[in-house]
């Protein structure tokens, strides 16, 4: 019919006047399951880190207990010569005392020390060795008699004595120690001496050397000698 009305439809009242944007309730929910994923990432990944130290930690210390087990091994042939484990050190015991305010060693103690030597070098060059092993510090003692100075410098001859009688002329008989074992001495031993606070219960075994094994720390390296001007080595001439 012509004069028919027309009825538009419209939305109720209700779907007119729902808003647009999200609710503020949505976006805190939203932002708060993006925290916890951003956080669960981030502490996945710092777990994996702290595994990864820990497990680095627990590999350099069983391969240092393997290096000195090996250490150990060598002593066999040497009696009276021991391996402190926990403290790390080569302690020649009776093999290496000195007599009273002297730094002198006998040629019987000198040839067990060149005789020692090329084990320790050879434990020292082999894959755990060159990873690991940093430095052998030569440590000289005294007893506590005297003053501190004159036991601190008596300490240092006697760990100086060591080096030299490392690198002296062999004794008849004796088969002289290789070129690249003396450069080796020199690359990786160090001298160090003590006194009144390392004395031990009695003089005479106060008066004696040792050899403390330092360590890499992970991801170090042995220090490197390459481009070092090397002169010869010289003559051992100490004085008190």
């Amino acid at each position: 019919m012509l004069g028919g009305r027309i009825v538009i439809k419209r939305g109720s009242e209700d779907e007119a006047e729902k808003p647009f944007w999200i609710s503020f309730a949505d976006l805190m929910t939203a932002l708060m399951v993006l925290f916890l994923v951003v956080m669960s990432v981030a502490l996945l990944a710092v777990t994996k880190t702290v595994t990864e130290v820990e497990r680095a930690k627990t590999s350099r210390e069983s391969d240092i207990d393997s290096l000195i087990d090996k250490m150990k091994e060598i002593t066999v042939n040497f009696p009276g010569v021991t391996v402190d484990q926990e403290r790390k050190v080569i302690d020649f015991g009776e093999r290496a005392r000195f007599e009273t305010g002297s730094y002198k060693l006998t040629p019987d103690q000198a040839k067990l020390l060149r005789s020692f030597i090329p084990d320790i070098l050879a434990v020292a060059n082999d894959d755990l060795g060159k990873k690991w092993l940093k430095r052998v510090v030569v440590e000289g003692f005294a007893d506590s008699r005297g003053t501190y100075l004159y036991n601190l410098n008596l300490s240092l001859q006697r760990s100086q004595m060591v080096l030299c009688a490392l690198l002296a002329n062999p004794l008849p008989g004796e088969i002289p120690l290789a070129p690249e074992i003396r450069e080796q001495i020199r690359e990786l031993f160090m001298v160090g001496g003590y006194s009144f606070n390392s004395a031990k219960s009695s003089l005479e075994a106060s008066r004696r050397i040792e050899m403390r094994l330092e360590f890499l720390g992970i991801g170090e390296n042995r220090p490197s000698t390459e481009g070092i001007v090397r002169g010869d080595f010289g003559n051992c001439v100490l004085g008190m």
